[in-house]
């Protein structure tokens, strides 16, 4: 009997396991389509144009980015208090399927609603984030703890693939509508991802169960005042957990890296090699591919050498991979720097959110979670502004000094590249303080006031 119960537990835990990889599998898409291969260079190129569309398209991912930075931390500990992250996490979903459907609306020239409702789309991506992050240990144990979000990222790669074939055909096959004012091929994919993504996150919300158990609302609270004094009383405690703080910092800053490498792939490859649409989606699908064996090679990694040192080997590779990006020449070396960066950049987000769950005391995942999504969404404003800021500015001074438009627009991407080096670099080296033994045995042995 007792075998059997065991069977059954096992069973509704790999059933979990599948509905939290399935979510990944959509999440993925979006950020394969809408970040990263399709309407990032739409926007760059076709709604906006030019060196202000890179402008424009550092300051929309910021202000996203900020937002979920400030709400973040209040929302997860509302969520760990009231156990409802699978209801938060539906709020953000929805937000971000129907603002993702809504891009269809963006043509050329409506820089206002192509800004607004991708900052929408954004907000529901990176806050559902990160109440699916805090769902992790909840559905695992600390010991597979790093092979399931491993897995995640593998799967999740392979639903932007997914995503990104079947659009192709249209982009490939119908140029004349890509052709004509509004790119009606462009805009309707931005409502095929958001219905994909819909329906690969059913199984999560069907089949996922929250562990927690709700607390009840003192008398004369609210929910919005629990969250704060939660927060609060997290802050008083944070000496215990120095080593974590720690890694928040260095998670931030080589995370501008890795947000900058991908929210502006598509735009460097537009500006610097000319590529078009299925160009750039071709690049995005080698991507996914590479960043499938980087997210299950990493994860194995992790348990064999531990997850510390594996990120060091990712950042390095990272790093090694952007420095040749800042000379690279040709379209031939930049596709095979893309694989590269592909692989290694889905290690460093695998093995960052592995080690933030495992440096989370048990019971306040959603609120430490809500720490980790600030340091992503804060590097998230930080880095791409920086990047589109510097592009720009980069491009006007070459222009200034009598270079050509085109070849200024290309050396101020070039100049956004090197930052990029730059944030991993710094990033890597505080890392180098981060205690990991001390970080698990203070999460295990926090015992955290009552509320």
């Amino acid at each position: 009997m007792a075998t059997e119960v065991q069977v059954r537990s096992q069973g509704k835990r790999n059933r979990e396991h599948w509905a939290w990889y399935l979510y990944d599998f959509g999440n993925s898409a979006y950020a394969a389509v809408v970040l990263l291969a399709v309407y990032s260079a739409y926007f760059q190129g076709t709604v906006v144009g030019g060196k202000e569309g890179t402008r424009l398209w550092g300051i929309a991912v910021g202000i996203a980015m900020l937002v979920v930075a400030v709400i973040a931390p209040v929302l997860g500990a509302i969520a760990d208090f009231s156990a409802s992250k699978k209801r938060f996490l539906l709020g953000f979903s929805l937000l971000c399927w129907t603002s993702t459907a809504l891009l269809f609306f963006v043509e050329q020239g409506t820089v206002l609603i192509g800004v607004l409702f991708f900052v929408m789309a954004e907000i529901g991506y990176r806050g559902g984030q990160v109440f699916y992050n805090s769902l992790l240990p909840e559905i695992t144990t600390p010991k597979d703890l790093g092979r399931v979000s491993g897995n995640g990222w593998a799967i999740g790669s392979l639903g932007g693939i997914l995503c990104l074939l079947l659009i192709l055909p249209a982009i490939l096959f119908l140029p004349d509508l890509i052709s004509i004012k509004g790119s009606l091929v462009v805009r309707s994919s931005m409502v095929f991802t958001a219905i994909f993504f819909a329906l690969s996150s059913i199984p999560a919300f069907l089949w996922i169960r929250e562990k927690a158990k709700p607390q009840s609302l003192p008398k004369g609270e609210t929910y919005l005042s629990i969250g704060f004094k939660r927060l609060q009383r997290t802050f008083k405690a944070v000496r215990q957990f120095r080593e974590f703080i720690k890694f928040i910092v260095a998670f931030l800053i080589y995370n501008d890296g890795i947000i900058m490498a991908l929210d502006f792939a598509a735009i460097i490859g537009a500006v610097l090699f000319g590529m078009n649409q299925t160009q750039l989606i071709l690049m995005m699908i080698m991507v996914q591919v590479t960043s499938v064996a980087g997210a299950y090679l990493f994860g194995m990694l992790g348990d064999r050498i531990g997850f510390k040192p594996s990120l060091y080997v990712s950042l390095g590779m990272m790093t090694l991979v952007v420095i040749w990006m800042v000379f690279c020449q040709d379209i031939v070396s930049f596709f095979v720097i893309a694989g590269l960066a592909g692989f290694a950049l889905t290690g460093v987000q695998s093995i960052s959110r592995t080690l933030a769950g495992l440096f989370a005391p048990s019971g306040q995942s959603a609120e430490f979670y809500g720490f980790f999504s600030v340091a992503g969404r804060t590097s998230s404003f930080i880095g791409p502004t920086i990047y589109g800021l510097l592009a720009a500015g980069a491009a006007g001074w070459f222009q200034k000094l009598g270079y050509g438009i085109s070849l200024a627009e290309q050396l101020g991407q070039r100049a956004g590249i090197v930052s990029i080096a730059i944030f991993l670099v710094i990033g890597t080296v505080l890392l180098l303080t981060v205690n990991e033994k001390r970080a698990r045995l203070m999460a295990q042995q926090y015992v955290p006031a009552t509320d």
